[in-house]
C-alpha cells in the first residue's frame, strides 16, 4: 500500500475504543516514525509490532477520546489528584522534557536564585531543575510554586518536602494577595491559556509586578491533546475538529514582541509544548 492508500484506509476506519486494527507491511518499506505520527492523527497508540516471514505486522490500538481532562468540568480541581490530568507527566515525554532542559539551559538556571511556577501543579517541573543541579546549586535557591488546586498542592508539599520550597495554593487571577514579591525566573507551562485568564494582561502584570529586572521567563505554551493517557500533536482550537494553531502562535507572538521591546534575547523552541525563553541582554 502507498502512503495515500494508507491514509485513505485509516480516514475509511470505524473502530471502537480498545479495538486493535493491524496492518501489515514489507520489513524493508516500514518508516517507524512516519507510523507513529499516522497513530496520532488518528488517535490510536501505536503497539509493539511483529514479525511475520519477511513482513511485519504494525498493530494500532484506538484511543478513548472521551478519557481527557480537556472534557473535565472546569472546578479549582479538575487538575486535582482525582483528576485525569494529575495521571499525566510530562516530563515521561522526551518531547517535553529535552525542550524543556534546554529552555533552562538557555536563561542560565544556575544563576537564578528565586524561581516561580505558575501552575505547578505537583511540581514535576521542579523535579527537572533538581535533576540539572547538584546539590549545592539546588540549595541555594528558593522555589514558590501557585496552583489553583488544593489537592494538587498538598501533594506537592508531602512529595517535594524540601526547606527551600514553597507550594501556595492561589487562583492566578490573584497573584497580588500572596505578597510573592519579584523572582529571578518565571515559569508557566500551559497555565496562562486557560480559559478564565486574560492572556495579554495577565502576562504582562506578571511581568511588570513579579519579575526582576534583569529576570528570565519560560512560558511553555500547549501544542498538543491528553487522550486516553497519551500525549497527542496538535492542540484543539474552539470550533474546530481538528488541531489549530492560530491562537498559539497569537500569544506567542505577543509575548516575544513585548520582550524583545524591554531589551530580551527571545527564543522560540519545541515541538508537543512550544516554549518560549526569554532572558536578558546585558
Amino acid at each position: 500500500m502507498t502512503s495515500t492508500e494508507i491514509l485513505k484506509y485509516f480516514t475509511s476506519l470505524h473502530v471502537e475504543p480498545k479495538e486493535v486494527v493491524e496492518l501489515e507491511v514489507f520489513e524493508q518499506e516500514i518508516d517507524y516514525k512516519a507510523f507513529i505520527d499516522l497513530a496520532q492523527i488518528f488517535f490510536f497508540k501505536m503497539l509493539t509490532p511483529t514479525c511475520r516471514g519477511t513482513s511485519v505486522v504494525l498493530k494500532f490500538k484506538k484511543l478513548n477520546e472521551d478519557i481527557s481532562f480537556h472534557k473535565a468540568q472546569i472546578s479549582s480541581e479538575k487538575y486535582g489528584v482525582a483528576s485525569e490530568f494529575f495521571n499525566i507527566d510530562k516530563t515521561s515525554q522526551f518531547s517535553f522534557l529535552y525542550y524543556y532542559q534546554e529552555a533552562l539551559k538557555f536563561i542560565n538556571i544556575q544563576d537564578k536564585k528565586r524561581v516561580l511556577n505558575l501552575g505547578v501543579n505537583k511540581g514535576d517541573e521542579f523535579k527537572v531543575i533538581k535533576e540539572m543541579l547538584n546539590e549545592n546549586e539546588f540549595n541555594s535557591k528558593e522555589f514558590v510554586g501557585l496552583d489553583y488546586s488544593q489537592t494538587a498542592i498538598e501533594y506537592a508539599k508531602k512529595d517535594m518536602p524540601y526547606n527551600n520550597i514553597e507550594f501556595i495554593c492561589r487562583d492566578i487571577n490573584k497573584l497580588n494577595e500572596s505578597n510573592l514579591n519579584r523572582f529571578d525566573l518565571i515559569i508557566s507551562i500551559g497555565t496562562l491559556q486557560s480559559s478564565n485568564i486574560n492572556f495579554n494582561e495577565k502576562f504582562m502584570e506578571i511581568y511588570q509586578n513579579h519579575l526582576e529586572k534583569n529576570g528570565a521567563i519560560i512560558l511553555g505554551f500547549p501544542n498538543c491533546r491528553w487522550i486516553d493517557g497519551e500525549m497527542i500533536y496538535g492542540a484543539k482550537a474552539p470550533n474546530y475538529s481538528f488541531n489549530e494553531m492560530s491562537l498559539v502562535l497569537k500569544d506567542i507572538h505577543f509575548c516575544k514582541k513585548y520582550l524583545q521591546q524591554k531589551k530580551y534575547r527571545v527564543v522560540i523552541t519545541g515541538k508537543d509544548y512550544l516554549f518560549l525563553s526569554a532572558r536578558k541582554i546585558i
